[in-house]
């Protein structure tokens, strides 16, 4: 039966929420780190479009972060483990590792130190992508397996935190670098890195107030499995216990996904996976670009980008949720995918009329509106995929083949925008089109999606 109007919306008020909600904040605000902040800290140094793209490369980590997944879901880190929880161990360590990366920048510049500067958006890259391994796990196993009403909320309230983390970071990120620099300051991008890095101080003192669920029965169901591998292999060497402790933590995980689902359906879930948010990644890697050379400001770009788009976002991330438990995973990932099409079209018209801060506004609202809700009918649907006893590899895996496309391709948007000799119309169209390959794709699923959800209920 489908969920009351009231008792969908009741479950946004649960404790365990803000918590979920502070999880997906930690993971979005390092997008502002090697998103917002260094783009337009090497563009106002004077690199390229093309150059500023191809340093996106850095967000290539979050593609593959689901190799070393495993080891971050079985290995426990001592003394901090035990204190902490294992889950918040390992993001405490990539917390620490963040702000090493942001002192270091607070010393260089693009124009002197490139390669220190990349190389640490490259740490800052690869410490986010890790944490985010553990904090999708944490995030789901704060929602009981089967509540398919609190997976759908944890999910939209996941999606907020994430762009609450991503938009409010960005908003004082860039309030603060325009007001230093208004003040005279010329090193005004350094004295943000240190706001940045209380940020990030702050985060991590709120993450301690987390509880860690389910621990006992995951370390439970991982050693039975381990011992299972090890009974056939017919030995209790040191040698039969390395492997089955690899093929457990490793194998494990992937053949559970393949055999739930069958190669052939577990192929087409991993190939729309991969295409669904393409174009919007074409575009949101140029989108600050795009408004600088269109004459708004770093306070504009705050103002309607982050500050109106993060409201925006937090209303129809919180609406998307309620449709995609109501009208079920297929529905609402069909109807993301022509939403984002179609938004895309609102920037083609803000390119081809020239600058308007009113068409910036609707353009910025239309975006985050279908940006929010295809988050969520995404990450709803990847949350109710995975296998509980191997949740961080398994999350960290389809999400890692989503990110593929959105990274590595959309690296390539700044050489697309230069061969387009700047045509931002014409490059918004494109980004349009790329969504329509995962679509098919998800017409074809809609049967095993269907059932899916139904389980799930």
């Amino acid at each position: 039966m489908t969920p009351r109007i009231s008792s969908s919306f009741s479950a946004y008020f649960e404790a365990r929420m803000a918590r979920i909600l502070l999880l997906g904040m930690m993971s979005g605000f390092p997008w502002v780190l090697i998103g917002s902040t260094l783009s337009l800290w090497l563009k106002e140094e004077g690199l390229s479009r093309s150059a500023v793209g191809w340093a996106g490369l850095i967000f290539a980590v979050y593609a593959v972060n689901f190799l070393w997944a495993p080891v971050i879901d079985r290995i426990r880190i001592p003394v901090l483990t035990e204190r902490f929880g294992h889950r918040k161990a390992w993001i405490l360590c990539f917390q620490t590792l963040i702000l090493i990366c942001l002192i270091v920048w607070t010393g260089v510049s693009p124009s002197l130190n490139l390669a220190v500067v990349i190389g640490a958006g490259l740490v800052i890259a690869i410490c986010s992508a890790s944490q985010d391994i553990t904090i999708d796990a944490l995030r789901i196993e704060q929602i009981n397996e089967g509540d398919s009403t609190g997976m759908a909320a944890g999910a939209a309230v996941a999606v907020v935190g994430w762009w609450s983390g991503y938009k409010l970071g960005g908003l004082i990120s860039l309030l603060a670098a325009d007001w230093f620099q208004a003040a005279g300051y010329e090193n005004y991008w350094h004295l943000t890195f240190i706001i940045q890095g209380a940020l990030v101080i702050a985060s991590s003192c709120l993450l301690l107030l987390i509880p860690e669920t389910g621990t006992a029965q995951r370390i439970a169901a991982q050693r039975a499995a381990q011992v299972q591998v090890q009974d056939r292999i017919g030995s209790q060497s040191v040698l039969a216990m390395a492997v089955s402790f690899l093929v457990t933590t490793v194998a494990t995980p992937l053949y559970s996904f393949f055999r739930q689902n069958g190669l052939k359906i577990s192929l087409m879930i991993l190939g729309f996976i991969f295409l669904f948010k393409i174009g919007e990644a074409f575009m949101g890697k140029m989108s600050i670009i795009f408004y600088k050379e269109m004459g708004f400001s770093k306070s504009d770009i705050a103002l309607y980008s982050k500050g109106l788009g993060w409201i925006t976002t937090v209303c129809f991330t919180l609406l998307g949720g309620y449709f995609a438990l109501r009208a079920g995973a297929f529905k609402a990932l069909m109807l993301a995918g022509i939403a984002m099409a179609a938004t895309n079209i609102m920037f083609s018209i803000l390119a081809w009329t020239g600058k308007s801060e009113w068409l910036f506004g609707i353009a910025v609202v239309v975006d985050d509106l279908a940006a929010a809700f295809a988050t969520v009918a995404f990450v709803t649907f990847i949350s109710l995929l995975v296998d509980r006893t191997y949740t961080a590899t398994q999350y960290a895996l389809l999400a890692s083949i989503g990110t593929i496309g959105r990274t590595v391709f959309a690296s390539s948007s700044g050489e697309l925008v230069d061969w387009l000799d700047g045509d931002w119309g014409v490059f918004f169209i494109i980004t349009a089109l790329m969504v329509i390959p995962s679509l098919i794709l998800l017409w074809v699923l809609r049967d095993r999606i269907l059932l899916l959800t139904a389980i799930q209920k």
